[in-house]
């Protein structure tokens, strides 16, 4: 198979090369990933400065190569439709290991989510891949990267449905401590909205955010409960955000009494 790999935290990230190292050995990789950190870029695409690509020497295992300027959403649509050949477009897109979780509704913020869902709206099947602690030396994403390859081996006949994703998020646990998977749906939110109002040394006003963890019940079917009872959580996720089922009560109550020749 071959793969296109992208992160949020940059092409000299430990968990791209953990990801990259695992996955090289039975796939085709290429690597086009930021030149620096982009965490939480959320889905922006650069559009009034040039995007520089460079291609570096093959890593960890990797076919080629690539950094770029741009965010992880740039990297995926410039992989695609400039960087690659015909020959080296990708049967699947992966973007991680991200360092941190992805869970519940911020995964709007996410670069690593985004660069995933970049792949699907060009119609390739798509993960996104994050490690849910905040250590951060290479080998705390072996185990999460391991089980990114078996998860590849038993999708094999799996096709990701068009305009989603599989949002996957590992627990920071040595692999006899995971207690197995779940297929969740997003929950609320990881932490609450505040912000410490503090004053620097020149006496200027400035806010830090300070937001205090949110608790979901354990039973509840949502990748932040099956993160926290040590599982590894799969969410399908979709960028298709409208709401079917509200649109004929929606226009019911805009269109009666002929309101919606407003402008006629």
């Amino acid at each position: 198979m071959k793969i296109l790999i992208s992160n949020d935290d940059g092409i000299l990230a430990n968990g791209i090369r953990a990801l990259v190292e695992a996955l090289a050995p039975k796939h085709d990789v290429y690597v086009v990933a930021p030149d620096r950190e982009r965490s939480a870029a959320g889905h922006s695409l650069t559009l009034h400065t040039p995007i520089r690509v460079e291609e570096v020497d093959a890593k960890y295992g990797a076919k080629r190569c690539w950094m770029t300027t741009g965010t992880p959403g740039d990297c995926v649509k410039i992989a695609i439709n400039a960087i690659l050949s015909d020959e080296e477009k990708p049967d699947l897109v992966i973007s991680g290991l991200n360092h941190g979780p992805n869970l519940g509704a911020d995964i709007l913020y996410s670069g690593t989510v985004s660069c995933a869902m970049e792949g699907a709206m060009m119609g390739y099947p798509a993960i996104a891949t994050s490690l849910t602690t905040m250590r951060n030396e290479y080998e705390d994403f072996k185990v999460a990267a391991e089980f990114i390859a078996e998860l590849l081996d038993k999708l094999d006949t799996y096709k990701i449905p068009p305009r989603t994703i599989l949002n996957i998020n590992v627990p920071g646990l040595e692999k006899e401590d995971i207690a197995g998977i779940a297929i969740t749906e997003l929950g609320s939110r990881m932490f609450t909205d505040a912000y410490e109002k503090r004053i620097d040394p020149r006496g200027k006003v400035y806010y830090w955010m300070a937001g205090e963890l949110i608790n979901e019940p354990e039973d509840a079917s949502t990748d932040i409960a099956a993160v926290r009872n040590n599982r590894i959580s799969i969410t399908p996720v979709t960028y298709d955000m409208t709401r079917i089922n509200i649109m004929q009560d929606l226009e019911n109550e805009l269109c009666k009494e002929e309101l919606c020749e407003w402008f006629k």
